[in-house]
């Protein structure tokens, strides 16, 4: 085996490298990570433009691939507890080269959605501060001097490691939970006041069967998604293998009234207003309409969207944590090079792996908005993200049912048989997401762009992998 010194472990999946990592992670740091990477302001604004049937459409989003998600996870990682949870597992069950793949997926969906989670920070912004700001959003050189500040920050944090992460992770959890507490009593508040509100979280109605229904459909099936994501820290957990599966079980039901009751206050306040819902922003929108631009209540939104602003902060933090982490498992296996794994001689985290992440998230925040509206940018970087860990997840539903003998025997059957459940729904929604749920220009070079994205990521990928695999010496 090469190694550049101390900075460079041996091996991921014997936990070598992981020995090496400082163990920060308790259960409440899990089960505030959970919330903060699967619950999304933006999901809310998506699920509400099915309108009534939202309530539907989140039951079968928990029902075909959360919970086959959760269960899958649950076990996978009681199994295998290891610093780079799925990118492991997958190794394990399918090879090196699936291995590796699942893990670029992954890796390529968390760099889009850093961009994504910051690209919602100047439309929030603008409904903190009011009308005069609502030109902040479209002016690129603004927003592209603002988010490089904010990226710096991140990547900085990310050196520090998640002695301070963690708290920046905590936080912003508790955040999320208070902004959609508020977000959540705003209908009462709008009946006290006497206001003809439609606050009905529990309407069980069908959704309109048509190409924009569909992808909204497909969209809030994966709302839900990264439920998972914590595994790739486990080697920075305390006791990986009993907490990890814990926080699934505190956090799910936190999420399922997040997203239900949320998604209803949403609807609830546009039906009210006869406003178009902004996607991007869905929540400061809403909490505008609710409490208004003067008084007492004006601050309350305004205090509202400065939580969501922390949030973003936090959930981008912890995605880009997750995203470090990856390369450097990736380099202890040898399946990229080990200047990927070198560490920092005192926080031990993976700082050049942190500088490869920042360089390309800049680069995506400044490519998805060339030449098109604020909407289309965010709406082309959800998208093809999605597909990405879609990818990623077909390959770990597919763990239980064709996996590796060893690794598919330790999984109960009844696992494998939601696991065919979570398969078909992960491809419904790789489907849909090439259609936009946000009026473009051409919706046909929308769903081009979408398909080319996931296509040239992959044969990048791939490409990198099979010169990589040529040109690299053999472990000894």
């Amino acid at each position: 085996m090469s190694s550049t010194g101390s900075d460079t472990q041996s091996s991921a999946t014997g936990s070598t490298g992981a020995q090496h990592l400082s163990r920060q992670l308790n259960l409440r740091d899990l089960v505030l990570s959970q919330v903060l990477t699967v619950v999304g302001s933006a999901w809310v604004g998506i699920a509400a433009g099915l309108g009534h049937a939202q309530t539907v459409v989140w039951l079968l989003a928990f029902g075909t691939f959360y919970l086959p998600m959760a269960a899958a996870v649950y076990h996978l990682n009681r199994e295998m507890p290891l610093e780079g949870g799925l990118y492991v597992w997958t190794r394990r069950a399918f090879g090196d080269t699936a291995g590796f793949l699942v893990a670029w997926n992954i890796w390529a969906y968390a760099l889009s959605t850093i961009a994504t989670i910051l690209f919602q920070i100047p439309s929030e912004f603008a409904y903190m501060v009011g009308p005069r700001a609502a030109w902040i959003p479209e002016n690129h050189l603004v927003v592209f001097c603002f988010l490089a500040g904010v990226l710096t920050v991140l990547a900085l944090s990310a050196v520090r490691g998640l002695a301070i992460g963690k708290w920046i992770h905590n936080i912003s959890g508790i955040v999320m939970i208070v902004a959609f507490a508020l977000l959540i009593l705003a209908p009462l508040w709008a009946l006290r006041h006497h206001a003809p509100i439609h606050f009905a979280p529990f309407d069980l109605q069908l959704p309109e069967s048509n190409a924009t229904s569909f992808a909204l459909i497909g969209q809030t099936l994966f709302a839900a998604a990264g439920i998972e994501y914590v595994a790739i820290m486990a080697g920075e957990s305390k006791a990986p293998s009993r907490d990890i599966g814990r926080s699934i079980l505190i956090a799910s039901p936190i999420i399922f009234l997040m997203f239900t009751l949320g998604t209803a206050s949403v609807l609830a306040f546009h039906e009210l207003t006869g406003t178009t819902i902004n996607y991007i922003a869905p929540i400061p929108q809403t909490l505008r309409l609710a409490f208004g631009d003067s008084g007492l209540a004006n601050f309350l939104a305004r205090f509202v969207i400065l939580l969501l602003q922390i949030r973003i902060l936090g959930a981008a933090s912890l995605i880009f944590t997750g995203v470090t982490r990856l390369p450097m498992v990736a380099g202890w296996d040898h399946l990229i090079p080990s200047w990927f794994s070198r560490l920092h001689p005192r926080y031990r985290t993976p700082t050049n792996s942190i500088l490869v992440a920042t360089i390309l998230v800049a680069a995506l925040l400044v490519l998805a908005s060339a030449g098109v509206r604020a909407a289309e940018a965010f709406a082309v970087l959800n998208n093809a993200s999605n597909i990405l860990y879609g990818l990623a997840y077909l390959a770990m539903f597919a763990i239980p049912l064709v996996g590796a003998k060893l690794v598919r025997v330790r999984i109960p059957r009844w696992v494998a048989v939601l696991c065919v459940v979570g398969f078909c729904a992960t491809l419904f929604t790789c489907a849909t997401s090439v259609y936009p749920f946000v009026d473009v220009p051409n919706p046909l070079h929308f769903a081009i762009k979408i398909t080319a994205t996931i296509l040239l990521t992959n044969l990048v990928g791939y490409a990198f992998y099979h010169i990589r695999g040529l040109s690299a010496p053999a472990p000894r």
